[in-house]
């Protein structure tokens, strides 16, 4: 049975994750390190932060992030589920907890950016309420990049999970 945990983002094997996950990500978009921001998971342990992560038999499957970006938004980083793991709704369970944890933060917004090929992803984050805006920060002039947000403070309805 799957079990989620928080994690510190130094774990070896959360870096594992999040290395695979680049690793991927790398060979979808053929090695355009361009469009992928440059990541400490150090920069994870800060105030306002939370890394969770899934597992089942002592291996992490999926793991995600919050970061804050500002004092009250923080974006979702790292959301990975390991390819043999997919179609159980990991991600989604993972997902579900990082907006519960953003609110109980006092985060009025998060926002995150995925890749234009990444429709699993794309699928996921809209189907939990988040909408595309303007590309951000790092990512502003990347065509690829597809950046989202999602209003926590004013939501009449949860997602639909």
């Amino acid at each position: 049975m799957p079990v989620l945990l928080d994690l510190p983002p130094t774990d070896p094997r959360v870096v594992n994750l999040m290395n695979a996950q680049q690793r991927e990500l790398r060979a979808m978009y053929n090695d355009t390190d361009e469009r992928t921001e440059p990541f400490d998971p150090a920069t994870l342990s800060g105030e306002g932060s939370v890394l969770l992560a899934v597992e089942e038999n002592g291996t992490l499957l999926a793991c995600g992030a919050l970061k804050r970006i500002e004092p009250d938004a923080a974006e979702v980083k790292r959301m990975y589920t390991v390819p043999e793991a997919r179609g159980r709704g990991l991600g989604r369970q993972i997902l579900a907890a990082l907006i519960e944890r953003g609110r109980a933060l006092g985060y009025a917004r998060l926002v995150l950016e995925t890749g234009d090929l990444q429709a699993e992803a794309i699928h996921l984050y809209e189907s939990a309420g988040f909408t595309r805006i303007p590309n951000y920060g790092y990512y502003v002039g990347i065509g690829n990049s597809l950046c989202y947000e999602l209003p926590l403070a004013v939501q009449a309805a949860r997602p639909a999970f």
